[in-house]
């Protein structure tokens, strides 16, 4: 009797055991996803060029699916990158719809102008997310592909931190720095 008694108890704890590995690993599947889900509003929400209230996200298994309506292609093509330029994200899905599209903007100035603005965005992020860099005190600007960071850092390495982010940055081609350290 106390044979079988102890199999049961030893079914029991195993079972439950199971069930909790995996209601973990769903749970932070699914907490990975809503982050995303937020790093990527964010991110299309710090771009002057979008208006994200049209935008929307979903996240599942770290592959992002963009839905809604642009203005025209180059926005579609801005969001896209934006959202695929984020770490953690497998895969975008852009199914955007371009309702404006007798509006489109073809000469380079546009084009210039939006990856200007994708390229603050892109170090903007970057600065924020980076908890060794007090990027909400540091300003970012970007004009033909050259960025500037204006603005004040509490040490040498917090600066030569954020110097490094704006410079790893696609299609960054220089970096006026314009950073105060104060100690």
């Amino acid at each position: 009797m106390n044979n079988i008694a102890a199999k049961i108890v030893l079914t029991s704890v195993l079972a439950t055991s199971s069930t909790a590995v995996l209601a973990s690993d769903k749970w932070e599947k699914e907490s990975m996803d809503a982050w995303l889900d937020g790093k990527a509003e964010t991110t299309l929400l710090l771009n002057s060029n979008l208006n994200s209230f049209d935008i929307n996200t979903d996240v599942e298994n770290q592959v992002v699916t963009l839905s809604g309506s642009v203005n025209n292609d180059l926005e579609k093509s801005l969001a896209e990158e934006l959202v695929t330029g984020l770490d953690g994200v497998k895969k975008v899905n852009n199914e955007l719809s371009v309702v404006n599209e007798g509006k489109k903007e073809t000469d380079s100035e546009a084009l210039a102008t939006l990856t200007d603005s994708k390229i603050t965005t892109i170090v903007k992020t970057r600065l924020l997310m980076d908890t060794n860099v007090s990027g909400t005190d540091i300003d970012v600007t970007t004009e033909r592909k050259t960025v500037t960071l204006a603005g004040k850092v509490n040490s040498d390495a917090e600066h030569d931190l954020a110097i490094s982010i704006a410079n790893n940055t696609n299609d960054v081609n220089k970096v006026i720095d314009k950073l105060e350290v104060v100690q």
